[in-house]
């Protein structure tokens, strides 16, 4: 795949785009077969979705007769951490660690993703600030 770059997708691209990541390579009636059943969509919705992504470039299509085969340009790990930080940079940064804190109460973990987040939180303990500052409004310490 190339190098990622950063690519702002919809969320309805994001649901094509973990179809693509899980299956490697996908042809449009797959795709369309697959979005029918999982969000009720129509041919056509999925084939504006897929076209979208090829603009984008984080999806690419080759033609096999008449049909076409769909891969992704861009690797999934690296799309889910640059969504989410910039998602994270859109927030106060005085409310980050209560929204990931009230985000690890809703999701399903494992116990190996539980011990990899505590071994970052402890690495991170050992050169955190006591307060982090807001930077919603310059000069402004408290929301």
């Amino acid at each position: 795949m190339e190098a990622q770059t950063q690519i702002e997708i919809s969320d309805a691209e994001w649901e094509v785009m973990r179809v693509t990541w899980t299956l490697g390579s996908v042809t449009s009636s797959q795709m369309a077969e697959i979005m029918a059943e999982k969000m009720g969509w129509k041919t056509a919705t999925v084939k504006t979705l897929l076209g979208r992504l090829i603009k984008k470039g984080a999806l690419r299509a080759e033609k096999n007769g008449r049909a076409f085969t769909y891969y992704p340009t861009v690797d999934e790990q690296p799309s889910m951490d640059e969504a989410v930080t910039t998602l994270f940079g859109h927030l106060c940064q005085m409310r980050v660690g209560q929204t990931l804190t009230d985000l690890v109460a809703k999701v399903q973990l494992s116990q190996k993703d539980i011990q990899q987040l505590q071994a970052a939180l402890a690495k991170k303990a050992e050169t955190a600030p006591e307060m982090v500052d807001c930077d919603c409004v310059p000069g402004q310490t408290k929301c």
